[in-house]
């Protein structure tokens, strides 16, 4: 595989990271984390069903989408803080699915326009504590970023093919 999905999460601190190139223009892998019919197309494990119930992109918007498998869903929400277009996105992001309310993570994701029409993604998660970070670590975060990134490749190849004979 040509571009590897890196998840950095040290030791005792409240943040991870995720590193990511993509062989698609800034503006497409952008656009598929702004668009809910993309959206809906690539975010999370291969092995469950993505919905979208709201996507509202833009400062002050907020999302809510679930993934599941035989009648059991696990439902995800937030606000976005800053949408700047081709440049980064900052917001909040929670899980529904904890005993209680308030595990709320901040995320920044950057776009970074590479040469030959290419892409590098970062995300940084800033959790309330050690114990919240390490608990999305261990819930298995790391394989549904990587199929979810993968999926996102196959769209964006036929997004670029697309673009390309335009």
């Amino acid at each position: 595989m040509a571009n590897k999905t890196v998840v950095t999460a040290e030791p005792g601190k409240q943040e991870l990271f995720i590193t990511r190139e993509f062989d698609a223009p800034r503006e497409l892998v952008y656009r598929a984390h702004v668009d809910p019919e993309q959206y809906v197309q690539w975010v999370g494990p291969k092995d469950l069903e993505m919905s979208v119930q709201k996507l509202d992109a833009r400062d002050g918007g907020t999302f809510e989408f679930t993934h599941g498998r035989d009648g059991q869903n696990y439902r995800f929400f937030g606000t976005y803080h800053e949408v700047a277009e081709n440049e980064r996105i900052i917001g909040t992001f929670e899980f529904d699915g904890l005993p209680e309310r308030g595990h709320v993570i901040m995320g920044k994701t950057t776009f970074e326009e590479l040469p030959n029409n290419r892409c590098r993604l970062t995300h940084q998660s800033v959790f309330f504590s050690v114990a919240d970070r390490d608990g999305m670590v261990q819930s298995g975060m790391e394989r549904g970023v990587r199929e979810g990134y993968e999926k996102l490749d196959d769209l964006l190849a036929g997004e670029s093919g697309a673009s390309a004979s335009a």
